[in-house]
């Protein structure tokens, strides 16, 4: 079971540029940068809610939960 950020999705449809939407979320380029690609492994509530604001949508659309299909199996076999 994994968690995607699907956050170049959500800026692709709103035409945001990590420099443009790092500042104004008030964090770091760099943060940004692996929050975006996947990298993150936590992400602060407070980062999300300012995500949301600007980007103008809900958190489920920039987090998602998907189930590994090797997951699936050996639970299935428990």
């Amino acid at each position: 079971m994994t968690i995607c950020i699907n956050l170049d999705v959500m800026m692709a449809k709103r035409k945001m540029r990590l420099k443009s939407l790092a500042q104004a979320v008030g964090i770091t380029e760099a943060n940004l940068s692996i929050l975006k690609n996947g990298k993150a492994k936590a992400v602060r509530l407070s980062t999300l809610d300012k995500l949301c604001e600007v980007l103008e949508c809900q958190p489920g659309d920039i987090l998602e939960f998907e189930v590994n299909k090797n997951d699936n199996a050996s639970s299935d076999t428990a």
